[in-house]
């Protein structure tokens, strides 16, 4: 089972109203922990979608329509992803995509490659979270509660004794905190 540890930088909170600017995914055999390939890639918006911005997430991410211009358009990026996951044979029952917030990422996934053509492609549709699995693990291994450490991944990663992640946030920054964290709350089964 190969997990698609992936994360998302936005213009916006609203999937309705802004977009996708950037997204990072690093493909991992769950069993071992070995790395299999990774993906990430600045997307860049029109002047009209660029203009929708949330200042707020900009200073978040660190973007500036600078940096954005310099992205790939959302048709190139789209393919490259659907010619990764090909390469690699990424179909549901054989993967799974895990996320810090799949409820936030899951929707601006979709702007890349519309949920019909998942479908086609028999990708996964289980989008799994990490919060989850901390909630899950605190409680059952008699960790402290996880309301008093808190759910974001910053907190779940001062749980563990690990670092937060570096700022300002960028995918790739993220899905490689994303993957720490998950190795020290659930850990790779035969490493």
């Amino acid at each position: 089972m190969l997990g698609i540890f992936l994360d998302t930088e936005t213009n916006g909170l609203d999937p309705f109203s802004h977009r996708v600017l950037e997204i990072a995914f690093k493909l991992i055999d769950l069993k071992t922990g070995v790395f299999i390939d990774s993906y990430e890639a600045i997307v860049c918006l029109t002047d009209k979608e660029w203009e929708s911005s949330d200042p707020v997430s900009l200073q978040v991410n660190g973007f500036t329509k600078e940096k954005m211009a310099r992205g790939k358009s959302k048709e190139e990026v789209s393919s490259e992803i659907q010619a990764c996951f090909a390469k690699h044979n990424i179909q549901r029952g054989k993967a799974v995509f895990i996320c810090q917030n799949p409820s936030f990422d899951r929707p601006f996934f979709a702007q890349l490659i519309p949920p019909m053509i998942q479908e086609k492609k028999l990708w996964p549709y289980h989008w799994l979270d990490l919060a989850s699995m901390h909630f899950a693990t605190a409680l059952t291994k008699g960790k402290k509660a996880p309301w008093e450490t808190g759910l974001s991944k910053d907190k779940i990663a001062v749980a563990y004794s690990l670092p937060e992640e570096k700022k300002p946030h960028q995918a790739i920054n993220g899905v490689d905190h994303l993957l720490a964290c998950y190795e020290a709350v659930v850990g790779f089964s035969n490493s």
